[in-house]
């Protein structure tokens, strides 16, 4: 695994991991220390595994295989080379290809953050994190399971109607329930709607009703601690290759809230 490791970070230039080249190098490829940003991780720890010392956790090889935009079967090969079961084998898929990463590079002045089908988030852009508060990449845990947070109480910077949560509610199910049978030997899954069902009265009337209603547009107030309240149009795109959601925040052009967005985003306000 280190020597692959070590092969693919030579052979993934600063342009295709999306960073700058920065001046004069010594290699082409990235230098652990830039992919080692770009994972979350540390350059020795990058060194380490490149030396074959240890083996990454889950997260930190999906993180990997993000940054060094590795196609479908590079990032199952990948898999199998740090004992793991690669995408196909029932479980929801997490992996960003290079198409989705390249979309989410260009479109860096619209907040962004791409979810599997579990509703997990597994990534967003920099105008994403900045318009919501958060950091560069998702933790680990419930909290960045979007219909964790939903049902489960966790308090969010979205501000919806009661109709409109009662229908991005009942979407959301829906999307789980598909996922349940479309990914049955996710554990993590089953755990998942298993917790909720526990835990949320509401969860467990609409997992048992069967409904099967879906929303994918829809208008939300962000409440942003610098700028206030921000009305935007929530779209949701669905992205075939990994099974993923892109989630998109855009407010009309000219409009009051379109410039809050562009500031709470760090972006100029749009012409």
């Amino acid at each position: 695994m280190g020597s692959v490791l070590r092969f693919w970070r030579d052979n993934t230039t600063p342009e295709a991991a999306g960073i700058s080249r920065g001046g004069q190098r010594r290699v082409p490829g990235l230098r652990r220390e830039e992919l080692g940003l770009l994972a979350g991780v540390s350059a020795d720890y990058i060194r380490r595994l490149e030396q074959g010392h240890g083996r990454p956790s889950r997260e930190v090889l999906e993180a990997l295989a993000r940054a060094l935009r590795l196609s479908r079967e590079d990032y199952e090969y990948f898999c199998v080379l740090a004992g793991y079961s690669p995408v196909g084998d029932g479980s929801v898929p997490q992996h960003v290809g290079p198409g989705a990463q390249r979309l989410l590079g260009r479109l860096t002045d619209i907040p962004i953050c791409v979810c599997d089908a579990a509703w997990t988030v597994i990534l967003w852009n920099g105008a994403w994190a900045s318009v919501m508060g958060c950091g560069p990449a998702p933790g680990p845990g419930r909290d960045r399971n979007v219909a964790w947070r939903l049902f489960a109480g966790v308090p969010g910077a979205f501000f919806r109607s009661s109709g409109q949560t009662a229908r991005f509610e009942a979407t959301v199910v829906a999307d789980l329930r598909t996922a349940v049978a479309k990914y049955p030997a996710d554990v993590g899954l089953s755990s998942l709607v298993a917790d909720l069902t526990a835990c949320s009265r509401r969860f467990r009337s609409l997992w048992l009703n069967g409904d099967t209603t879906s929303i994918r547009a829809e208008q939300v107030v962000l409440r942003h601690r610098d700028v206030g309240e921000i009305g935007v149009d929530l779209d949701t795109m669905a992205f075939d290759d990994g099974d993923l959601r892109f989630i998109f925040f855009t407010a009309a052009p000219g409009t009051a809230d379109a410039i809050r967005l562009a500031a709470a985003g760090g972006q100029r306000p749009p012409v």
